[in-house]
């Protein structure tokens, strides 16, 4: 094989090796971001469209007792297990700049989170005592996390089921952990400088930037609620 023939052949590999490399880097910032912001506003949409048509209540009570049943004190009904897979909440995170809004969906599986952010599945719901815990992407899939190191003690992390408005203040900067460390998600908190139970909120994503091999956590506590119908929290103003 000749010299010229030899460098003809590596040329053609290295510009065919370029072309896959750019394909995946349009891939990776462009196309997951056009894939994800369809798929996030398709799970708005449904979220509002649930709320405007009250399905957010809890379920209905049991049956009444029967005529010869002693009468007990009524009790509120459980509220609705969040369904697997679908979106149940919006998170806004104003220090992350008007407009960022994305939706929360049961679970943390690789395709929920193509649609927006999930829930740790067996966490604490929004707004109870115990840790309400949230994962996302930090970059790709439209990027939803990707300021996280911006967090500093006292933002606000603000959250609705459609019928309140649950306003948490974050107590540090965020902290870097391996993807090992699953307590960062417990009841309360390891490393969280929380020092009972409490209404909790962690929010978790990847790092570096572009990689995965630690994680970013973030703490936050309960700081207020309301009824949607008093309007927005003053947390989007401050």
């Amino acid at each position: 094989m000749s010299v010229r023939l030899i460098v003809r052949t590596f040329s053609e590999l290295c510009i065919t090796v370029g072309a896959v490399i750019v394909l995946f880097v349009v891939y990776v910032l462009f196309w997951t971001g056009v894939k994800a912001q369809g798929a996030t506003e398709g799970q708005i949409d449904t979220l509002r469209d649930q709320w405007a048509q009250g399905t957010v209540s809890a379920p209905a009570p049991d049956a009444s007792p029967t005529p010869d049943a002693s009468p007990t004190p009524s009790t509120p009904p459980a509220p609705a297990a969040y369904r697997d897979g679908k979106p149940f909440a919006m998170l806004y995170i104003p220090r992350f700049g008007k407009g960022w809004e994305w939706p929360v969906l049961e679970n943390t599986e690789v395709r929920t989170l193509r649609r927006g952010l999930g829930h740790y599945a067996g966490t604490a719901r929004l707004g109870a005592t115990g840790n309400f815990a949230v994962a996302g992407h930090r970059r790709t899939y439209g990027d939803p996390f990707k300021d996280f190191p911006k967090l500093r003690q006292g933002d606000a992390v603000v959250l609705t089921d459609g019928t309140t408005w649950f306003t948490y203040r974050i107590d540090k900067k965020p902290y870097r952990t391996v993807p090992s460390d699953t307590g960062v998600i417990d009841p309360v908190p390891r490393k969280s400088g929380f020092d009972g139970p409490g209404r909790y909120l962690t929010l978790t994503t990847c790092d570096p930037e572009w990689g995965s091999s630690h994680r970013l956590i973030a703490w936050a506590h309960l700081d207020a609620t309301q009824p949607v119908t008093d309007g927005r929290p003053t947390a989007f103003h401050s």
